[in-house]
């Protein structure tokens, strides 16, 4: 084996990645995280991201565009796959706690060239779930000025690429998303604050948001309108685009694709591996807050997406606002003594995205800190600030980055790659967990995913499975995204490496 090919395949040592998480970036002295979250902390944390990023966001979406009503048969398949590589996160989590989540896992396992690529597509995993969110909060924005009498300009709603057509049949175009921007700026400010006032924050968000949830699981279901739901998956139909392209909608088809897309809503429980640093007892409080958020947040999914389907067609989340607010569509179908309910949720809604854009903006930054720690990266991106005890360069380039994608690009191709990165980090997780088993098998691990090697082939094959259903646009995303990362790692992280 050539130089080259060993350098891109070593492994870091699980016993140095342990050290560096407790004391630091290797023998140098830095301000580290600071240990404030438990496990109550961690599940909130999950279920914070999560509820949101595809509940009120993307269900309208799918059920328009791919599955119909049976949008809630996507959410079975896509949380039965994540039951799989969530006990497999878990374990991980469990063994080798450090905030570089899936990246950590691969580069003790597979090496760094593909440490490095895991590290690079959860970059885009977490900024793009944060601009999916942020473009689903600028449309209940929207909303909410309509219920307050106020005339929001559509056009500083929409980017650029995207147009609105309103009620008098008039096309809007759009100028620049600012309500979105600003979003993803106050929440890398209250990032840049501190983490146990972002976790409080986030803890609050959470329970106002499982309150609305549940009013309307609660109440909806009794005017749910059997009609919208039959047939349950309507026929396949093919469109043919205006590039000569032909789509498929529908169908068995059109669930699994629907599955593939919405799978990134459930990113949340791979949000709370990356708080490892930051969690009182990480060995018990992961696993707890991964697998405890993942089983509440996939119940909720499934109901909720069946009350919203029920109370509203599938074909009324048209229009662009519609499919990213398709809550607030469903709920004009209850009757007007719940009136109170539909102008409560816009707000909840708005308070309940925040969180989740705050989890995973945090997500990715602590990330870069592993990546950057490990000489991958910039040392700019592991600066900790020395009071506030957080990541505060990476927190407000984030910011700039981020903010300026979700005002300029359009919003509904956010989702489908977000969908595609973190299938394949899934994967990997999956992989690894067989790997590390075979190559640490006495590494003591305080939660082991059961029935090992089935559970991961399991969980790696239904990932790739829905990968194979995604939009072929969604994957040339992704292999420029991965272009420009390899073009990254081969002239600037290969040789900073502190493994060369």
């Amino acid at each position: 084996m050539s130089r080259f090919t060993q350098s891109l395949s070593r492994k870091k040592p699980i016993a140095a990645i342990l050290t560096e998480a407790a004391s630091g970036e290797g023998d140098v002295v830095i301000p580290s995280l600071k240990r404030t979250l438990g496990p109550w902390h961690l599940t909130m944390l999950g279920i914070g991201v999560v509820i949101g990023a595809g509940l009120f966001s993307l269900t309208g979406k799918v059920a328009a565009d791919n599955a119909g009503s049976a949008v809630v048969f996507s959410y079975v398949i896509s949380g039965l796959a994540c039951a799989f590589a969530g006990l497999c996160y878990a374990e991980f989590a469990s063994s080798v706690p450090v905030a570089g989540s899936a990246y950590s896992y691969s580069y003790a396992t597979m090496g760094e060239l593909l440490a490095w690529i895991i590290g690079w597509d959860l970059v885009m995993e977490y900024a793009i779930g944060a601009g999916t969110v942020a473009v689903s909060w600028s449309a209940y924005f929207v909303k909410f000025c309509h219920q307050l009498h106020l005339d929001y300009p559509v056009q500083f709603a929409l980017s650029p690429f995207d147009s609105e057509v309103l009620a008098n049949g008039d096309t809007i175009h759009g100028v620049a998303n600012l309500p979105a921007a600003a979003i993803v700026v106050l929440m890398s400010l209250l990032l840049m604050r501190g983490t146990k006032e972002s976790a409080w924050f986030n803890a609050v968000m959470v329970a106002l948001k499982l309150i609305i949830v549940l009013l309307v699981i609660g109440l909806g279901w009794a005017y749910m309108n059997p009609s919208n739901h039959s047939p349950m998956i309507p026929p396949r139909i093919s469109e043919v685009l205006a590039n000569g392209r032909t789509i498929y909608h529908f169908g068995w088809q059109g669930v699994l694709t629907g599955a593939g897309l919405i799978f990134f809503a459930y990113i949340g429980f791979d949000a709370v591996s990356t708080a490892a640093q930051e969690a009182k007892n990480p060995q018990r409080d992961l696993p707890i807050g991964i697998l405890g958020s993942l089983f509440i947040c996939t119940i909720l999914y499934i109901l909720f997406s069946w009350v919203i389907t029920g109370l509203a067609h599938y074909s009324e989340f048209h229009g662009v606002v519609d499919k990213l607010a398709p809550v607030a569509t469903a709920l004009s179908h209850m009757p007007k003594q719940f009136h109170w309910l539909q102008q409560l949720i816009v707000p909840a809604i708005l308070a309940g995205f925040s969180s989740v854009i705050m989890v995973l903006l945090m997500g990715q930054s602590r990330v870069f800190i592993t990546m950057s720690q490990d000489g991958l990266l910039p040392k700019l991106f592991s600066d900790i600030h020395p009071t506030r005890h957080t990541p505060w360069k990476s927190n407000a380039l984030f910011a700039v980055v981020v903010g300026s994608a979700v005002a300029l690009l359009p919003g509904n191709s956010f989702g489908e790659m977000c969908s595609v990165g973190t299938l394949l980090a899934f994967v990997l997780v999956c992989i690894g967990v067989i790997v590390l088993r075979r190559t640490n098998p006495d590494l003591p691990r305080a939660f082991r995913c059961p029935l090992v090697p089935l559970v991961p082939i399991l969980g790696a094959l239904s990932c790739l499975t829905m990968m194979a259903f995604l939009p072929s646009d969604t994957w040339w995303r992704l292999f420029i995204w991965m272009a420009i990362g390899l073009i990254i790692f081969f002239t600037y992280s290969r040789k900073h490496s502190k493994l060369r």
